[in-house]
């Protein structure tokens, strides 16, 4: 199977915000139940579009499978830093698509100019961190309790990895 790894452009809207709502309605990956309402998305997804945030979908038989976003940090002292969110559906897991698309989504950010890339991961999500750690990011602390996803809190591990 071909999966194509690039940056996301408007068409994509759609297909970016099934992917999403395909793991968000899992329940254990990201700290979402279902995918944000569509005019979100369109505004999510047209702003990074816009400004040229890195944000890579991995997409496959014209269906986006995977996505890899890393928006910079909403407080202005912190413009160095993007705030990494990134899932891959089902289907694609397990064979090497994950890790391609986080490559693909750090050297973006790498040439946008960000000096430090953060994200949280669930604790009980050890195969994501083990990724993330494989491609230079280290765990920073972890938040207690920190996700209530239908009545059951999870602890998220804080990541970062540093540019210079």
């Amino acid at each position: 199977m071909t999966v194509e790894f690039r940056q996301i452009e408007i068409a994509d809207t759609d297909a970016f915000r099934a992917a999403v709502d395909i793991v968000a309605r899992e329940r254990k990956y990201i700290a979402l139940s279902e995918a944000p309402p569509i005019e979100q998305v369109r505004a999510f997804v047209a702003r990074n579009v816009e400004r040229g945030y890195p944000q890579i979908v991995a997409v496959a038989d014209g269906a986006v499978v995977g996505w890899c976003n890393i928006p910079p940090a909403s407080r202005v002292v912190s413009a160095h830093v993007g705030d990494l969110f990134m899932g891959l559906v089902p289907d694609f897991r397990g064979q090497g698509f994950g890790e391609r698309l986080l490559q693909h989504a750090v050297q973006a950010a790498d040439v946008f100019g960000f000096r430090r890339i953060e994200l949280g991961v669930f604790a009980t999500n050890t195969v994501a961190a083990a990724l993330y750690r494989k491609v230079g990011f280290v765990e920073e602390g972890t938040k207690k309790r920190a996700i209530l996803l239908d009545g059951i809190h999870h602890d998220e591990i804080i990541m970062a990895r540093l540019r210079g």
